[in-house]
């Protein structure tokens, strides 16, 4: 089935690409959580960018792309700013977004760790499904006190 506007032939181009990246890492267990994560917020930001109507494949692409820095790196100083660098990259090599797509991806990757500040849409987009991940992968764990206004409106949104 296909949603409206999305082609999967670029969104699974850009899977494949991050896949190659998360196997080559020495650590594997890091691996597979940063697999889990980066599926599971694409996921979450296919949902809600449709539920907005906004792009839902925009969305999924900036989730995959959103914390591969981090991940790449082992570090997430400034993973935010640096992923949205590492995204416009990736994104020109593979020749997959026209300059606006890539300016919207990288804008929502570059903003997506300022979650008490409300951005543009497609960044609200990528900030609520990173939280939904964070917030609903391990119910175990207690909601962040910076992700908790979100989380709360995510609920309301999806009459959870």
């Amino acid at each position: 089935m296909k949603m409206k506007g999305v082609s999967m032939s670029r969104l699974s181009e850009l899977r494949d690409y991050v896949n190659r990246e998360l196997l080559s890492l020495d650590n594997k267990d890091k691996a597979i959580s940063a697999c889990v994560h980066l599926y599971g917020v694409s996921l979450a930001a296919t949902m809600i960018a449709e539920k907005r109507n906004e792009d839902a494949e925009l969305a999924a692409m900036a989730a995959m792309l959103h914390d591969l820095h981090a991940y790449k790196s082992g570090s997430y100083k400034d993973h935010a700013h640096k992923g949205a660098e590492l995204a416009r990259s990736i994104l020109q090599e593979l020749q997959l977004t026209n300059d606006s797509e890539t300016e919207i991806i990288c804008s929502a990757i570059y903003h997506h760790d300022d979650k008490l500040i409300v951005d543009g849409s497609m960044d609200e987009v990528l900030k609520d499904a990173d939280v939904v991940h964070h917030c609903m992968h391990d119910l175990s764990k207690p909601v962040k006190e910076k992700e908790r206004a979100r989380y709360d409106a995510l609920r309301k949104e999806f009459d959870l």
